[in-house]
């Protein structure tokens, strides 16, 4: 692929629920309104502020297609959103929903987690992980280096590093709330 030539940009597939407003308006958009979904981008982990169709209904916590073609739910992505900016609901349901999206994909994490790379000389990806210190992290990379990880009980029973779940979310909080300053997961 030539360098001049950026990749075709991305979309989300897939979102979940934190919040609605069935009157709501957009903060994102000036003058749109309408039933206004705030939700987490599945793949990239952003948060994004969505008109629903007319009439249609939303559950917190429920995935919905937010996809180029053919979806059913949803009139437009209007754009993504600050975390300084979504409602209250929207922060209680976070954790919740992001342990979901984390629980589901879990291939996807297991792999990072299988692949991923110092950052610099003095610090590892697997480092900025809430959890995951010196000491796992070697062991982690030891084991790894034997036989990839297949699942986070696989990861727990060779390596012993408890819940993984709750860590890469948490990770993915401090992503998301801005507390971190260098991201893993959440795409900017």
């Amino acid at each position: 692929m030539d360098r001049a030539q950026s990749p075709p940009r991305k979309y989300e597939e897939h979102a979940y629920v934190l919040d609605f407003d069935p009157r709501g308006k957009s903060s994102t958009v000036r003058g749109r309104d309408g039933i206004i979904v705030t939700a987490i981008g599945e793949d990239r982990l952003t948060l994004l502020e969505i008109l629903g169709v007319p009439n249609s209904t939303f559950e917190v916590g429920e995935k919905i297609y937010i996809g180029k073609e053919g979806r059913t739910k949803v009139l437009s992505v209007l754009g993504k959103m600050d975390y300084d900016h979504i409602s209250s609901t929207s922060h209680s349901e976070l954790e919740n929903v992001v342990e979901t999206i984390v629980t589901i994909n879990e291939s996807r994490f297991v792999d990072y987690l299988n692949n991923a790379q110092p950052l610099t000389p003095r610090i590892h990806a697997l480092e900025l992980i809430p959890g995951i210190g010196k000491t796992y992290m070697k062991t982690m990379l030891e084991e790894r280096e034997q036989k990839k990880f297949e699942s986070y009980q696989d990861l727990q029973d060779r390596v012993g590093f408890k819940d993984p779940i709750k860590h890469i979310s948490e990770r993915i909080l401090d992503e998301i709330t801005g507390q971190s300053r260098m991201n893993l997961f959440v795409k900017r």
